[in-house]
């Protein structure tokens, strides 16, 4: 029996973010997702053939129609692998202190040397540099090295399989953020129709310029931060970028474990004050790989990056190969609405607002926020072509949801990342009267006003021009009729 549509207002402005995989590729999981509380699918190109990831898009774009509701797709582009080669006689022990050779050579190692079949690496390494294998298990010192091959010296041993990963922190490797399958990876997103390209191993704004040109407006750009080199060059990259993602899994291993929460708060406050998504990922409730409920540190941690003011939380392993993927999205959605909840929340949010531009956008922007505050209206609505006015409303991080409405399917999608934001796809409209009756009629339908409560309204008029806002307008909800 056919489902009868709902706008399934979520009881929360944090966005979640959940991956698709093994555990979740039905079109019964995945609709079930959803209604637990997912904004955004992830397909993660590191695993997955393409007619997969096709196949899952397709029941995302299905679940749209059912419910009218836009849901987000994001490709995750899975980046340069570094890894060692094979050993003749399998795992090897390695000890502190003990000599350890990596070279280019075409054969399996032993306990005294491996392949690392990466030239790119040997031109970039110098005396001192330190290499981290298997996720930093294993970390090596170079002591001298060539074109061909780097002699090191174990700093911390361990036991040391076949290809494991290879990073080499606070050094810029001359690679390019895309890899050839990275290439045609997002040639086939872009042509499936993807709403988000997740950038991986990004270590300068080259790496984000040489991708928009690949993309070409067909969708947003996504910069992950996973490497030390980006960190430095953090406020050129959120500029570049549509959003960023903080990954915490490789910057974990390339920087040292303490430093990641504030380079967390730092990433989180940077792109917030430019007005762009960040979402905070990687092993946020990664006991529920296997356990139905996660570890309070974990709980912990999804409640920081709320308080944090991130737009959205991801989960990774947890629904695309755990066996509890529902549960995951479902206590992750709890534990969002019960820190969004607590009065101490929203003194952190209206603590941090980012001083506006001197335009006449920015001032519309950061007055509807006060004045729907004051007035006690039920949402803030948003007319939008580019999603730059919906964008302008949820960095001021309102505490009421922000209804974004736009004729561009593309728009509201992109936009159901970011903070709060309630997006419906309408046509347009032709006159400002006739955009304040559709703005209370739809908020209505969609369940983010009742009658009798107020909304405070932005846009720009003459409408359809991009970045143009410049009216503000209080309005009454007196019902509900007829089509969005």
């Amino acid at each position: 029996m056919k489902r009868k549509p709902h706008p399934l207002r979520r009881q929360r402005s944090t966005k979640i973010v959940a991956t698709l995989g093994p555990a979740s590729s039905s079109t019964e999981v995945i609709r079930t997702l959803f209604e637990a509380g997912v904004d955004v699918f992830r397909l993660n190109f590191s695993h997955g053939k393409h007619e997969e990831h096709a196949q899952r898009l397709a029941v995302i774009r299905e679940l749209e129609k059912e419910y009218n509701r836009p849901i987000a797709a994001m490709a995750d582009l899975q980046g340069p692998k570094l890894r060692i080669g094979t050993f003749a006689a399998g795992p090897i022990a390695l000890r502190a202190g003990q000599p350890f050779r990596l070279d280019l050579e075409d054969r399996p190692g032993d306990r005294n040397r491996v392949r690392l079949p990466h030239p790119e690496i040997f031109e970039a390494l110098v005396p001192d540099t330190e290499l981290l294998l298997d996720d930093g298990r294993v970390r090596l010192r170079v002591v001298s090295c060539g074109r061909d091959f780097a002699e090191t010296v174990v700093v911390s041993g361990n036991k040391l399989s076949d290809r494991k990963g290879v990073n080499v922190p606070n050094v810029v490797l001359p690679l390019s953020a895309l890899t050839t399958k990275d290439r045609d990876d997002l040639a086939f997103a872009l042509e499936i129709g993807v709403d988000w390209i997740a950038l991986s191993f990004v270590q300068r704004p080259e790496d984000v310029a040489d991708a928009r040109k690949l993309i070409g407006g067909r969708a947003a750009l996504l910069a992950k931060m996973e490497k030390p080199s980006a960190i430095q060059h953090l406020d050129e990259l959120i500029e570049m970028s549509d959003g960023i993602m903080v990954a915490r899994g490789d910057l974990g291993v390339e920087i040292p474990a303490e430093d990641v929460p504030s380079i967390q708060k730092r990433m989180v406050r940077g792109a917030r004050k430019a007005g762009k998504p960040v979402i905070v990922a990687t092993q946020m409730l990664e006991s529920m790989v296997s356990a139905p409920t996660p570890t309070r540190a974990e709980a912990s941690d999804v409640a920081t990056a709320v308080y944090d003011g991130a737009d959205a939380v991801m989960l990774s392993a947890e629904t695309a190969a755990g066996a509890y993927p529902v549960e995951a999205v479902s206590i992750m959605d709890r534990i969002c609405h019960r820190v969004e909840q607590d009065p101490l929340y929203r003194t952190i949010m209206d603590a941090q607002h980012p001083d506006p531009q001197r335009t006449a956008a920015d001032a519309i922007t950061a007055a509807a926020r006060q004045v729907a505050h004051t007035v006690g209206a039920a949402a803030i609505v948003t007319y939008t072509t580019s999603g730059s006015t919906t964008l302008r409303a949820v960095r001021e991080r309102p505490e009421v949801p922000v209804l974004c409405l736009t004729a561009n399917w593309h728009t509201a999608r992109r936009l159901m990342l970011s903070y709060a934001v309630q997006a419906v796809h309408t046509s347009d409209v032709a006159t400002f009267a006739e955009m304040v009756q559709k703005a209370c009629r739809i908020a209505h339908q969609v369940g983010v006003a009742q009658e009798g409560q107020r909304l405070v309204i932005t846009a720009g008029v003459p409408f359809g021009t991009p970045g143009n806002t410049n009216v503000l307008r209080i309005a009454w909800v007196e019902g509900s009729d007829g089509h969005l």
